[in-house]
């Protein structure tokens, strides 16, 4: 049943099975596993005069008068007003005709939407419509919202994950019972059917704790086995220190700091040893590991060995390849003959580095995925390295391990994960951390501001982008979604283009427009050609920019601190000061305490612990804090006792069975086979 295609349910025709295409859905196993991306819960209505602008609720009123249109058939406007002692409410619904007659006169109704002022009165705009009746069922329910795509809708999803759980068998149970015990955990398709669909918020709880569970519980099972196979492993590429490196470090335009030097070391010594090194290095953003990532390059070059850097974008591969280039160049090391391959790259030009990289004479090669095609050969690659390595799953990080000799590996990280859950979510890897940033960058000021400063912060990047700098804007939304009030990259760009002087560029960027779009986009951005990107998260690994000076990020509660910090690292990498502007689409106080933590730090790792011990464990609904391993439900911060649980399980269970072959462990060994397959289906290998 896992691997059915969508088009095998009802209903689901070639124009919806695209729709489902678009947000990564095209089998009925990656359907069940799209978790809704929140839940709606309705709560008992609420009197008129209690109504607050900006919340979103339901009211009930008896109609005493029928509804007015505006406008014709094509273009109408429904217009209701409710009144209850001298409160009133507007009710507003757009091309919707149909409702003058179903809406009847006397009957009462429950309307639920977000309630806004305009004109000095309230107003509720497109709210959904309830009997009585209907709406007491409804209260208390968590209903399943999930992440959509203009043309796909929340019912649509809804029918769909429905229809499995009708109309399929049921998964048989993996986990042996002697850890679901130990650990509190629920039966899988209880969980499964519970996380779309829970009866309450307790049966949600136990649903996502189950599912957390299994999603560590594999990653670990698949890094410990890697581990096994990769410890103690000899040396490969006799390494020896050169006078190169030295040189390069004292002709730097800046010192190095204590930390770098520190980190520096560690991975100097781990190349000269005799066992094959395996680290990874830890630092905030800006705190400088690129660097060390060359030194390593020039290191073992020097030593006549092959060295790779793969990146996540296209874009930061160009620029650290022109860095790389410019490093060499200022110190006459012209020997290596580095180059870059993507995705984009040309036929012709694939071809000569393919040629280049397996007759050894290419000893530095950066690039994106292209770097572990099965076309690629190497003749001596003695050293990898992953940059900003949560955007790469297991299977990717190690692929390139497995181009003829084990390497050494490198993994460089701007996430900032407290030790001890470096240590278990990284058990392969010796751990360095860069705990020190370059003495003459400027620390970024900082701001928490509600809607209302919008018309400020949009002066304020006007007067920078008159000084000649540049401004991110984040929002946290692609398009406009059915049921869920945020601000869009479309709609906003859009807007700034109407609200900011001709002379400045508006563009957008997004995760869904083709990868040469994409770079386009960034490169227009890096040599100043635009001024303002509104963009979503997808610059979070984009391009270094020193000239951006402004990040503004829109609904900043949509996401997590370590998030938002890692967003605040695209700027302050120049020598003008920076600001970010973190913009609360919510007038929560819990919301509004935390956000203020930005305010007060710019260290990535004590936000990621204020953030975890004010939020604490327990907070189910909260947003994640970080996109590190890209898990589907499991955030490392936010579900760390969970993450602790699973590691102890996993290293109990493969000190027993090491290739899990004993009786009873046959369904568990499958649905680890298939986790691995579907990792490496959705990271694209």
């Amino acid at each position: 049943m896992r691997d059915e295609p969508l088009r095998n349910l009802k209903g689901i025709g070639e124009k919806t099975e695209k729709l489902f295409a678009k947000v990564g859905v095209a089998t009925l196993r990656q359907l069940l596993h799209y978790y809704p991306r929140e839940y709606d819960q309705y709560t008992a209505p609420v009197p008129l005069q209690n109504l607050r602008t900006g919340t979103k609720c339901a009211v009930q009123g008896r109609i005493t008068h029928s509804p007015s249109v505006k406008g014709n058939t094509r273009k109408s406007v429904i217009l209701l007003e409710l009144t209850e002692g001298t409160a009133r409410l507007q009710l507003t619904w757009f091309n919707m005709p149909f409702l003058r007659s179903t809406l009847k006169k006397g009957a009462s109704y429950v309307f639920r939407g977000k309630v806004q002022e305009k004109s000095g009165r309230l107003v509720m705009e497109q709210p959904e419509i309830f009997t009585l009746g209907a709406y007491d069922e409804m209260i208390s329910h968590l209903q399943p919202v999930y992440g959509l795509t203009k043309g796909l809708t929340n019912k649509m999803v809804v029918r769909a994950v429905r229809q499995i759980f009708e109309d399929r068998a049921l998964e048989q149970e993996y986990l042996p019972e002697e850890i679901r015990r130990e650990n509190g955990l629920c039966e899988i398709n209880f969980a499964v059917e519970q996380i779309h669909f829970p009866d309450n918020m307790e049966m949600l709880r136990k649903a996502r704790k189950r599912l957390v569970f299994d999603e560590f519980f594999f990653f670990l099972l698949a890094m410990r086995q890697l581990k096994e196979r990769t410890e103690d492993i000899r040396n490969a590429f006799p390494i020896h220190a050169v006078w190169a490196t030295e040189e390069v470090i004292e002709n730097l335009p800046f010192p190095l700091t204590r930390a770098q030097m520190r980190v520096w070391n560690e991975i100097e010594n781990d190349l000269k040893s005799t066992t094959r090194m395996a680290r990874l290095v830890q630092g905030d953003v800006g705190s400088g590991k690129t660097v060390l990532a060359f030194l390593a390059m020039i290191l073992t070059a020097e030593n006549g060995y092959q060295s790779a850097l793969m990146v996540p974008t296209e874009v930061l591969a160009r620029q650290h390849y022109d860095s790389l280039c410019e490093l060499l160049e200022n110190n006459h090391l012209t020997d290596y003959r580095p180059r870059l391959l993507t995705g984009s790259t040309t036929a012709k030009e694939k071809r000569e580095i393919y040629q280049e990289l397996a007759d050894g004479s290419c000893r530095m090669v950066i690039g994106t995925h292209a770097l572990i095609q099965e076309k690629v050969q190497y003749q001596n690659l003695a050293l990898v390295i992953t940059d900003e390595q949560h955007r790469f799953g297991v299977r990717q990080r190690t692929a390139l391990a497995e181009k003829g000799e084990p390497p050494n590996v490198l993994v460089m990280s701007a996430t900032p994960i407290p030790r001890t859950l470096a240590i278990i979510l990284y058990g392969d890897l010796s751990i360095s951390v860069i705990d020190e940033l370059p003495a003459k960058r400027l620390p970024i000021k900082n701001c928490v501001v509600n809607t209302g400063y919008r018309p400020n912060a949009y002066r304020f990047i006007q007067r920078q982008v008159d000084q000649g700098r540049q401004a991110y804007v984040i929002c946290p939304m692609v398009e406009e979604s059915e049921g869920m009030d945020a601000e869009n990259v479309l709609d906003y760009a859009e807007r700034l283009k109407q609200v900011l002087p001709d002379k400045i560029c508006v563009r957008y960027l997004h995760g869904k427009m083709k990868p040469a779009e994409k770079n386009e986009i960034m490169e227009q951005f890096a040599r100043n050609e635009i001024q303002v990107l509104v963009s979503t998260t997808v610059v979070e690994v984009g391009v270094n920019v020193p000239n951006a000076t402004v990040m503004m990020v829109e609904n900043a509660e949509r996401f997590g601190l370590a998030q938002l910090h890692q967003l605040r690292g695209r700027v302050g990498r120049g020598e003008h000061q920076s600001y970010c502007i973190f913009v609360q689409g919510t007038s929560d106080e819990g919301t509004m305490k935390r956000l203020d933590i930005l305010n007060h730090s710019n260290d990535g790792f004590y936000i990621a612990n204020e953030d975890l011990k004010l939020r604490g464990s327990g907070d189910l609904l909260g947003t994640r804090q970080s996109g590190e391993m890209e898990f589907a439900l499991a955030d490392i911060f936010r579900d760390s006792e969970e993450l602790v649980k699973a590691s102890q399980s996993a290293a109990k269970l493969l000190a027993e069975d090491p290739e899990l072959e004993e009786p009873g462990h046959e369904l568990l060994r499958e649905a680890l086979t298939e986790f691995a397959a579907f990792e490496e289906h959705d990271i694209g290998i």
